[in-house]
């Protein structure tokens, strides 16, 4: 097993994000700084804090960096050096020369990234986003010849078809998100939703979800096929020009729609809280007055308790609807 940092093995995905937070958490409240070692945490805390602007502002510039408790400039450094490491470790490497983009890691910051951009009235994207976009065009480019992430022969089955799914709306994520800013769908962009909507499933009881990776990493690689649906409903709510309105498209997004309302109620916190986001611009999944009384209960306090249980000094996602204090139906 690979070592990270201080020689003691290295968690899975999810467990590295949930036991990081909870070490944020701890040093938090002992008043402790510069604890800047946990591999997932400020992807994670940045997506939260920041990528709600792409649903809920027009122009990301508006987005406001001016804390006396929070800078920008300095999550910016702090997510291209996560991502720098990221792209650089071998276990990350794959097939041609590309790297794994990963739900727990990579997404979060392809999400962040370009509207801390916008805010911060840089020009250009940083080093370590353009190898992540590169990478990602790269793979969205030879859909047909690069590897899954996890191929059924060294991984056993379903993993092609859950990684095929899996990467298909991250692809379209990362490609819409970074375009958004611009106000103009790419090429690549086009072609990476073209590629998402391909790996759709469209028959069974999980007709339009995605395969999606299981790996015990909760939320993001575990029991996650209803938040990769919300992934792809942010995709497509993101996407500039007009996407979501292509008569081209209707009939796929429909299917992704019925899918979201029909098995919503069965989720978790977490994944109602992505397809609030999506809501915003994405119609037909929440109404009004259902997102208007949601996001009244969603401080930002309140939230992440209601996210997370706490004991024997981990912190562990929660799984109980009933247990998340929301709306009914929520």
């Amino acid at each position: 097993m690979p070592e990270l940092y201080s020689g003691k093995p290295v968690l899975g995905p999810g467990r590295a994000c949930q036991s990081g937070l909870a070490r944020r958490v701890r040093a938090v409240q002992q008043g402790v700084k510069g604890f800047m070692r946990m591999l997932i945490v400020g992807p994670c805390i940045a997506t939260v804090c920041v990528t709600a602007k792409l649903f809920t502002a027009d122009n990301p510039s508006t987005v406001s960096t001016n804390s006396a408790a929070w800078s920008g400039k300095a999550a910016a450094a702090y997510l291209d050096g996560r991502l720098n490491w990221w792209i650089g470790w071998s276990v990350a490497a794959r097939d041609h020369d590309t790297f794994c983009v990963s739900c727990h890691t990579v997404a979060p910051y392809g999400l962040a990234r370009p509207v801390l951009r916008a805010a911060l009235g840089e020009q250009a994207t940083s080093r370590p986003e353009q190898k992540l976009l590169d990478n990602v065009t790269k793979r969205v480019r030879m859909w047909q010849q690069v590897a899954p992430f996890y191929p059924d022969e060294s991984r056993g089955i379903p993993k092609t078809s859950e990684s095929r799914g899996t990467e298909s709306v991250l692809n379209a994520l990362i490609l819409a998100a970074h375009d958004a800013p611009a106000g103009r769908l790419s090429a690549d962009s086009r072609l990476a939703l073209d590629v998402m909507w391909g790996e759709q499933l469209r028959a069974g009881e999980a007709r339009g979800a995605w395969p999606w990776l299981q790996f015990h990493n909760a939320p993001w690689e575990g029991d996650s096929q209803y938040y990769g649906a919300t992934l792809a409903a942010v995709a497509v709510a993101v996407a500039p020009g007009g996407y979501r309105s292509d008569l081209a498209i209707q009939d796929r997004l429909s299917l992704l729609r019925d899918y979201l309302v029909r098995e919503r109620d069965s989720h978790i916190l977490i994944d109602r809280v992505m397809l609030l986001w999506a809501s915003a611009r994405l119609p037909g999944l929440v109404s009004p007055a259902e997102r208007q009384l949601a996001s009244s209960r969603l401080t930002a306090g309140s939230a992440f308790r209601r996210l997370w249980d706490r004991g024997n000094g981990k912190m562990v996602l929660r799984s109980r609807p009933a247990a998340m204090a929301m709306p009914p139906g929520w």
